[in-house]
């Protein structure tokens, strides 16, 4: 009997840790409110491109439908990672009522951290 070995190269993408961990985190403040709510249809658009980065996670905030009584303290979205070439997005709540959280016109930072208020 005569034994063959075959070998298979496996390709595989290796991605940066940069790339991978890659996020953009928004802190909110919002007014005299009574509740809100996040919806996961937020994104962060980019200007020039329309890109959308997704939410992938919020604290202190319910996700509709659930609501979360105003404590003052505010909330956190964390959303994918803007493109590099980016240097302005607009946050959007696209929901299919009146009222979704919205912030034009958001300058790039270094550290794509970013402070808000509705």
């Amino acid at each position: 009997m005569i034994k063959t070995e075959t070998k298979t190269e496996v390709k595989e993408e290796v991605k940066t840790l940069e790339s991978e961990e890659r996020q953009t985190i928004v802190h909110c403040t919002c007014g005299d409110d009574y509740a809100f709510r996040i919806w996961p249809s937020t994104f962060l658009i980019e200007h020039h491109t329309g890109k959308r980065a997704k939410l992938i996670t919020a604290f202190n905030i319910s996700f509709a439908p659930q609501w979360t009584l105003n404590d003052g303290k505010g909330f956190t979205l964390i959303f994918e990672g803007l493109s590099k070439a980016c240097t302005a997005f607009d946050l959007k709540e696209i929901i299919p009522q009146d009222g979704g959280f919205e912030v034009l016109n958001i300058q790039r930072n270094n550290m794509d951290v970013y402070q808000v208020r509705f």
